[in-house]
């Protein structure tokens, strides 16, 4: 960070030699996650992480070593997450960090861990890297949601190592990073044993934990270590993972000046008054490598992974240190066709292991800007590079502006956008669908339709006549028209818009993904505010004093 930066509230940047909390391992084709979690790094004073409980910077971490594991280790095909602490997993979140945050915090600390295990979901389904979970003592409440995030959960058979979801029995709120829909809709465990799990305490161990489908084995305490890596490298057998060289992801540069921040080819103004970010994207300055070879060479300079990772940091960084920032507005400038290109080389790889993991990592980062409680606007302006995976910006803005015409005295290009491959379904939404498809739901022959169009220069008219973008005012209108938006946008009650703009963009159908973040947005954003968990007698205030909460036995 620059020096004449203010240090950020949060920094989502570091690498394992950084880390407290975590000891990375690789082996072969077998990577161990271990939580070690250092009771005093804590991120902020007023707890201690005591029994392998976490915080905010505990997951940073987490998220770090998934996305290193991905592009610095594509020789690894399995990764197992355990303990190096005896006789406990992970307790989950830390209580007394959540009794001394904001609800923003609250709130943005659980949409991460989702993000984050959703990351850990995505690996095992799409890049052959398998997570196995070790549970080698007690997973409670967000221990057990992160060994639900794994393939396979293997349980220690010792007579005390149990995997409990406690929260509602113990602090009045809900399992909030996807615990009770992985179990109900990923595990498929039965509804009434499900509803009886999360009513207990103490949780549920060895045989019966397997009946339930709670886990996937139990295996003695002195065999566990032994019967983890047999099968840890049995899934790695599996695995298409073969490559043995992989890409070094460099400590990611940033300068915060003021209201300014500037990544490599990204820049973000912040407008105070307007409570807007405007977030300009740069295009490639030159063309592609010939192959994914020579983009391999390039490292994480590879203009599409070095702008992911820009743009990936951006987001966290205005989600959780400018909250009061409740609009984001889309710019990009530079070559269309050399974006294009740059398409065209990741689409014609799709099995080069490096091409995959871009292309899902841009998915990935996509989704996140969707599940972001902001007001999205995109500009498609003069001189813009809207293009294939950049054009899904617009695509997933609330509303898009695309000038007809030229501004007076502008010698730049005139405005245009351009489809190619990658809107038709490497990139999805949470909800399984393209964003295009998601646009035109009650057509989705109209958004197949839209293949013809690939690799054509789209004018506003042609835009407007395709339904890619919102409004295409000319050059008299243009500066009110925006302006007025970005107005309206900043005198609405934030509330409000989190709730519109959330219902409105996962149109179609459901899934695992947008149950768990539907659900964090409206239940455990609502629970998260009522006197029963966090009131002067609620029991996450209490929690610890040996007091008993005192609640409003109203149901509501």
């Amino acid at each position: 960070m620059a020096a004449n930066g203010p240090e950020p509230k949060v920094d989502f940047r570091t690498a394992p030699e950084r880390y407290n909390h975590w000891k990375l391992s690789v082996d072969g084709p077998v990577a161990t996650l271990a939580m070690d979690v250092r009771e005093d790094a804590t991120l902020k004073p007023g707890y201690r992480l005591k029994l392998n409980s976490y915080d905010l910077g505990v997951d940073i971490e987490l998220y770090d070593a998934i996305q290193r594991l991905r592009f610095e280790h594509p020789e690894v095909g399995a990764v197992v997450v355990t303990s190096a602490k005896d006789r406990v997993f992970c307790s989950g979140a830390n209580i007394n960090m959540l009794g001394v945050s904001s609800h923003a915090h609250k709130v943005n600390f659980c949409k991460f861990t989702n993000e984050t295990r959703n990351a850990i979901e995505d690996a095992t389904d799409f890049s052959g890297q398998s997570y196995i979970c070790a549970i080698n003592g007690t997973a409670a409440g967000g221990g057990y949601e992160l060994a639900l995030a794994c393939d396979q959960i293997i349980l220690a058979d010792d007579g005390s190592s149990a995997v409990s979801l406690p929260e509602l029995p113990l602090l009045a709120v809900l399992p909030g990073t996807g615990g009770l829909t992985r179990l109900v809709d990923k595990r498929k465990v039965r509804r009434d044993r499900a509803d009886f799990f999360c009513t207990v305490s103490e949780g549920v161990r060895g045989k019966r934990a397997v009946d339930w489908r709670l886990v996937d084995d139990v295996v003695p305490r002195s065999k566990l270590d032994e019967a983890v890596q047999a099968r840890a490298k049995a899934l790695a057998a599996n695995s298409a993972r073969t490559a043995s060289t992989g890409v070094k992801l460099t400590p990611l540069q940033r300068a915060i000046d003021g209201d300014r921040i500037v990544y490599p080819h990204l820049t973000i103004e912040i407008d105070r008054d307007l409570r807007a970010a405007h977030v300009r994207i740069q295009g490639p300055d030159a063309p592609p490598p010939a192959d994914m070879a020579g983009a391999q060479a390039q490292g994480d300079t590879f203009w599409p992974l070095a702008l992911c990772r820009a743009l990936d940091d951006a987001i966290l960084h205005l989600r959780l240190n400018e909250g009061e920032i409740g609009t984001w507005v889309f710019h990009s400038a530079g070559d269309a066709d050399l974006v294009a290109a740059y398409d065209a080389l990741l689409l014609a790889h799709p099995d080069h292991w490096l091409a995959r993991e871009i292309t899902l990592y841009w998915k990935r980062t996509l989704k996140r800007v969707d599940v972001s409680s902001r007001s999205l606007i995109a500009l498609v302006e003069q001189g813009s590079c809207f293009v294939g995976s950049l054009l899904e910006l617009v695509l997933a803005a609330d509303r898009s502006f695309m000038l007809d015409g030229t501004l007076e005295g502008s010698n730049l290009p005139q405005a245009a956008v351009q489809l190619t491959g990658m809107n038709f379904g490497p990139l999805p939404m949470g909800n399984g669908l393209s964003r295009l498809h998601s646009r035109f739901l009650a057509e989705p022959a109209a958004a197949d339709g839209l293949k013809a169009e690939i690799g054509k220069p789209l004018d506003a008219a042609d835009a407007d006549r395709l339904g890619l973008v919102t409004f295409t005012p000319d050059d008299i209108d243009w500066e009110d028209e925006v302006r007025l938006a970005i107005e309206e946008r900043a005198s609405f009650s934030p509330d409000g818009l989190t709730g519109m703009e959330a219902n409105l963009r996962f149109a179609g159908p459901e899934t695992m993904e947008t149950k768990i973040f539907a659900r964090l947005t409206a239940w455990q954003n609502w629970i998260f505010q009522r006197p029963n968990a966090v009131g002067p007698e609620g029991a996450l205030q209490l929690y610890g004093s040996g007091r008993k909460p005192q609640y409003d036995r109203g149901r509501v």
